[in-house]
């Protein structure tokens, strides 16, 4: 008969992403030993519309973590950390915990036709001057004015909870005990106000929200409450991090240091890079709260891209191809694209563009072009887009970008990455876990209950591989971003232009 194992000690980490969920544990080396995950379905009920059930991201959300616990019966959870997908929004009765309509997500755009009506009436400015953020049906602000309206109009104000997805699982997680949020997802909302780390009550009459609906917020490695009724779990676990994913995977780098960044790709991506103090974004970019820790607010400079390795198993299934794995090898048998670009504006184009009515292009087209030339225009647009919005952090930072890491599914194939390094020429650092959300999580939780001893100790846990160093020669660089400018341009052409 095996003999039970000692307790062992561990972080549970979940990391609620657009398509799925995840659970994951850590040890107090940072290692990963166990996981667990389980797919979150999308729904598209009208074009640019996109959306999902709340109680679907629950259920998944239980299921990871169920299925994580049980690969490692000695675990014993000393804490929970969460991150999470940002920008998406929902609401739900105060009383009974149960939604009031569907989770509008980072990339539904039902609400560009308020956001330009915001910016025709001349209130960006302000906007951006108060939370760094320009007007775009990305931020929940517009959609969640879109919710009260359509799926709680009549109601009282105290009679519904809204928040960010960190603040529903939190309503789950203690059982509907705290309604709560982080700074770092506050800071999305374009309902927070950067330099004084409040909500703002101009914009909240501005966008036609009462400030009652909205959750406390609290740092971010900060026990919000304890766990009651979860599924695979016991109760009186403290929750003690929340954090925007991206934030999570920039802090799980240990990329503390002024000018540090990451680039994470995923269904869309995000480039982050840490500044020294709030200012307003250089024009194409936001400005964000990283995380807040001990009382203090790590500032950063980000820039959103709507789609990004999203493109690829759409490019896959255009081609015929049966994976992703396919196109990349498709695309490898080519080394240049011959002058093919694939601009992936399937639901418009984030930052620097910011611009909701722009639809993907492919130009560049020649009687030489094949499929492994569009199957390599996908793979590089994944850089090209990432490439455009360095050059803007540069510039607007003042000074260079400093270690850049990245992250998400596609950074564990190197070879795409040493494209990405090549096209911004700028050197980039992959690591051994693709964890990086859900790490930076379990690094939060870990110091907010004394699991680990300060950020320092934490930043040293997760090794890196050495850096993958630029090689493109600088000629076919510029060849490649001088074609993927002409199709930019092509893109974003006004409709009637191409009549």
């Amino acid at each position: 008969m095996t003999e039970p194992k000692d307790p062992e000690r561990m972080i549970l980490a979940i990391d609620e992403g657009t398509t799925n969920s995840k659970a994951v544990l850590f040890d107090a080396t940072g290692r990963v030993r166990a996981s667990g995950a389980a797919p979150v379905p999308i729904r598209h009920p009208e074009p640019g519309w996109v959306e999902q059930d709340a109680e679907a991201i629950w259920s998944a959300t239980e299921q990871a973590i169920s299925a994580c616990v049980a690969a490692a019966p000695q675990a014993e959870i000393v804490a929970i950390g969460l991150s999470n997908q940002r920008e998406s929004i929902l609401i739900w009765d105060r009383v009974t915990g149960a939604p009031l309509g569907p989770v509008v997500t980072w990339q539904c755009r039902r609400s560009a036709a308020a956001c330009a009506a915001l910016r025709d009436a001349g209130h960006e400015p302000e906007v951006i001057a108060r939370t760094g953020l320009p007007l775009d049906p990305m931020f929940p602000a517009t959609k969640l004015a879109w919710l009260l309206e359509f799926h709680a109009s009549g109601r009282a104000a105290d009679t519904i909870c809204a928040g960010t997805v960190d603040a529903w699982l939190i309503w789950k997680l203690t059982g509907g005990a705290v309604h709560a949020t982080d700074a770092s997802n506050a800071a999305r909302t374009q309902l927070f106000n950067l330099a004084e780390g409040r909500w703002d009550e101009t914009l909240c009459a501005l966008f036609g929200i009462p400030p009652e609906v909205l959750p406390d917020v609290a740092e971010s490695a900060h026990v919000f409450g304890s766990t009651a009724g979860v599924a695979g779990l016991p109760d009186g676990i403290p929750v003690a991090a929340a954090i925007g994913d991206s934030h999570a995977a920039l802090f799980g780098h240990g990329a503390t240091r002024p000018g540090d960044g990451k680039v994470t790709f995923g269904t869309g991506s995000s480039i982050m890079t840490t500044v020294p103090a709030f200012s307003a974004p250089p024009k194409g970019l936001t400005t964000t709260i990283a995380w807040k820790i001990g009382g203090q607010i790590t500032y950063a400079f980000e820039g959103n891209i709507l789609v990004s390795a999203s493109i690829l198993p759409w490019t896959a299934d255009l081609l015929g191809l049966g994976s992703v794995d396919d196109l990349v090898a498709l695309a490898e048998t080519v080394e240049t694209s011959l002058g093919v670009a694939l601009v992936p504006a399937h639901v418009g184009l984030g930052a620097p563009h910011w611009n909701a009515t722009a639809r993907g292009v492919i130009s560049g087209l020649s009687f030489g072009s094949g499929r492994a030339h569009l199957a390599r225009a996908a793979l590089d647009s994944l850089a090209l887009q990432v490439a455009d919005v360095v050059e803007i952090v540069r510039a607007g930072s003042g000074h260079p970008i400093g270690r850049l890491f990245v992250d998400g599914g596609p950074s564990r194939n190197r070879r795409l990455m040493q494209r990405v390094a090549d096209i911004l020429d700028q050197p980039v650092i992959t690591s051994e876990s693709v964890d990086a959300s859900a790490r930076g999580a379990a690094y939060l939780a870990g110091l907010a209950v004394g699991f680990w001893s300060d950020a320092e100790t934490v930043a040293g846990l997760e090794p890196h591989d050495p850096p993958l160093v630029p090689a493109l020669p600088d000629t076919a660089r510029a060849a490649l971003r001088a074609d993927w400018k002409d199709a930019l341009a092509r893109t974003l052409l006004p409709a009637q232009s191409l009549a």
